[in-house]
């Protein structure tokens, strides 16, 4: 009867990062739209902090409850409690960064980001692809997709880097207005470093599935170092 309660608990906790992760590819890609001038995706989104609060504090009280009632944790389970827990914070800081999107875009000019509206929206595409694939990758213990998602930041950054040239020029070209560049700017480094808290989840994937990990913990702590 424990390990069916146990076994629960478990199936309770992926369900739990099932949802956060299917909300914050949707404000991710809301994000987009927002970044390009959507009202009613900008509202969405900063109305969204108080679920995505919730499911944090659901996900991370499960992961203490089985940790403090289930011991000892062993092996596979061990991995999937402990990992769970890392990437709780991933997923929040990806909905946080999406609402920092949101609230920039709102105090830009309506024509700010024309320019770059395509750049955003792939950026927002491909960001939340990469996080609906890691979480997936998560919940299936799928080490192979969870190496995909890792790799295919190179499109990402590849974009981040197209955003800059088209800031260059709007600099030169002095369009929009210069005190608007730092942010539009900005909004594409928020897009570029959502993909990075996906691979780090992909990360944590690998390590559920396998024990070992693909980034170092170098490249895990410096996000978290910088104020993620």
């Amino acid at each position: 009867m424990a390990r069916l309660e146990f076994s629960k608990q478990l199936n309770d906790m992926e369900a739990l990062v099932k949802r956060f992760g299917d909300k914050a590819s949707s404000d991710v890609r809301a994000a987009g739209l927002a970044a390009t001038g959507d009202k009613g995706a900008e509202t969405g989104i900063l109305e969204g902090r108080k679920a995505a609060e919730r499911l944090r504090s659901n996900i991370e009280s499960t992961c203490l409850d089985t940790m403090l009632l289930q011991q000892p944790l062993v092996g596979a389970d061990l991995r999937f409690v402990s990992a769970t827990f890392r990437i709780v914070s991933d997923l929040a800081q990806i909905d946080s960064m999406c609402r920092d999107v949101a609230f920039i875009e709102s105090e830009l000019s309506k024509k700010a980001s024309d320019r770059l509206s395509d750049t955003f929206m792939s950026m927002s595409a491909r960001a939340a692809a990469m996080v609906d694939s890691a979480v997936d990758a998560f919940c299936t213990a799928d080490a192979d997709k969870a190496r995909e998602v890792i790799s295919s930041d190179d499109d990402l950054d590849r974009l981040y880097s197209e955003a800059e040239d088209i800031v260059v020029e709007l600099i030169k070209a002095g369009k929009p207005s210069p005190k608007s560049l730092p942010e539009l700017l900005m909004i594409a480094k928020y897009f570029e470093r959502m993909g990075d808290h996906a691979q780090r989840i992909s990360d944590w994937a690998v390590f559920r599935a396998t024990g070992e990990r693909i980034l170092s913990v170098g490249d895990h702590d410096a996000d978290e170092v910088q104020g993620e």
